[in-house]
């Protein structure tokens, strides 16, 4: 098993990508800890599913929009595991479509709080506890693109991760990689919440593909990312979108 022996943190475990993540970690031998906001029941079953498959985790609730939060998800990862090998960055999401007309202040730091200062406090977070490892963001294709009508804020700090992620490259690096996912149309709730149906069916007519992503195929690309079989990539972000945009 390519990560036997190391801990891994999966913030946003608790459905979809991370769910998917948290358990493809798990099964290369990674003791996982999965960290959710609201989702208990997924994150509940997820470390069922590891643990009777042999593996060890544990879920731990926590608002990683403030730093109470994060220290105490970092703190039970180390009381149960000690050290800190792997930090996947999953946590996050869109809140809500506004455009800046609409849009008032306390919604823009919101979503930056959810999307981007949650990446800086964890990854601070975690590195008096990582000798070695690396660290997996998760970006969107949004960073890239814009996003859809009313996404400014969310592609803005999705954006802002992507940046994040090649600087922590050159400041972290060689000891820890760092590298960045941007997920194009994944079929998981954030879609069920915010793209209506007649977008989700133009991407698959539009895709070479001619399919949504699924949390699986984030997962293994994460995995990837994880293990030394990335061992000379860092500061990328790497594009899964089923090719409807080639950067």
């Amino acid at each position: 098993m390519k990560l036997g022996g190391k801990t891994a943190i999966v913030t946003g475990g608790g459905r979809d990508i991370g769910r998917a993540c948290a358990i493809q970690l798990a099964q290369e031998g990674a003791n996982v800890v999965i960290s959710y906001f609201a989702s208990s029941d997924g994150a509940d079953s997820a470390v069922a599913e590891i643990t009777g498959a042999g593996g060890n985790a544990i879920a731990v609730q926590a608002d990683l929009s403030t730093q109470a939060g994060v220290d105490a998800l970092v703190a039970a990862t180390t009381e149960r595991f000690g050290s800190i090998d792997v930090l996947v960055n999953n946590s996050g999401g869109m809140i809500a479509r506004k455009t800046i007309p609409e849009m008032p202040l306390a919604h823009w730091q919101a979503v930056m709080d959810l999307n981007l200062t949650s990446v800086f406090m964890m990854t601070q977070a975690v590195l008096a506890h990582m000798k070695r490892g690396a660290i997996v963001n998760l970006a969107s294709q949004a960073g890239r693109d814009g996003g859809g009508h009313g996404s400014v804020a969310y592609a803005a700090s999705k954006g802002a991760v992507m940046t994040m992620t090649r600087g922590l490259a050159k400041e972290l690096g060689p000891e820890i990689r760092v590298n960045a996912l941007c997920p194009g149309m994944i079929d998981t709730d954030f879609h069920n919440i915010h793209t209506k149906d007649e977008a989700r069916k133009g991407f698959e007519a539009a895709a070479p593909v001619k399919r949504q992503g699924r949390p699986e195929d984030v997962a293994n690309l994460v995995t990837f990312l994880a293990t030394d079989d990335s061992a000379f990539m860092t500061g990328t972000n790497v594009d899964i979108n089923g090719g409807v945009l080639f950067s």
